[in-house]
């Protein structure tokens, strides 16, 4: 029993890895896609046409099946150990995971979108909006490690603290990057 948990979570751990990849190079496609938007004919149209086949072989071969394969690997893992729903630390941790998929359905939109060139969001807020993954991501990690509730308080503590810094770092980024255009 212990041996097939440890290769389910093996699986469920590699399948999150490829998921947040799947996740973390989307949105940078969508800053590309959106800025290439932006161009001139006929760099926009070359632009758009790789962007776009490499944002539909990227969603759809693997974010989509990561994200499928992690949440499943996730299900046998609970079905293993289901005592591990009744703390609380994995009650929040699936909170976060909520968050998670509710964030990717939110790229497949996007990805919907740009997909027949319709551009509702800047490429500024695609870099601000990528950071959401990134938050997620360490919230739930630290959750799953740490476990107890004096470390998940002080991880969700941090996690705040971790935003309001990604956000300071956005805004100085921006205006470095507005001074140099």
């Amino acid at each position: 029993m212990n041996m097939e948990y440890n290769y389910i979570k093996s699986l469920h751990l590699i399948f999150v890895i490829t998921w947040f990849s799947g996740l973390f190079y989307i949105v940078r496609l969508f800053v590309y896609q959106i800025e290439a938007f932006h161009k001139p004919s006929p760099e926009k149209e070359i632009l758009g046409k790789q962007f776009k086949l490499m944002a539909k072989r990227l969603w759809y071969i693997i974010a989509w099946p990561s994200m499928i394969l992690a949440i499943g690997f996730a299900v046998w893992l609970l079905v293993l150990r289901s005592y591990y729903i009744s703390d609380g630390w994995m009650q929040i941790k699936l909170g976060f995971v909520v968050l998670l998929v509710i964030y990717h359905l939110k790229c497949h939109i996007i990805f919907k979108q740009l997909q027949v060139d319709v551009v509702k969001h800047s490429s500024n807020f695609m870099r601000l909006f990528n950071e959401g993954s990134i938050i997620l991501l360490f919230a739930i990690v630290f959750l799953a490690v740490l476990k107890n509730a004096v470390n998940w308080i002080y991880g969700t503590v941090g996690i705040i603290l971790f935003s309001v810094l990604i956000m300071l770092g956005y805004k100085f980024y921006k205006r470095i990057r507005e001074k140099n255009l």
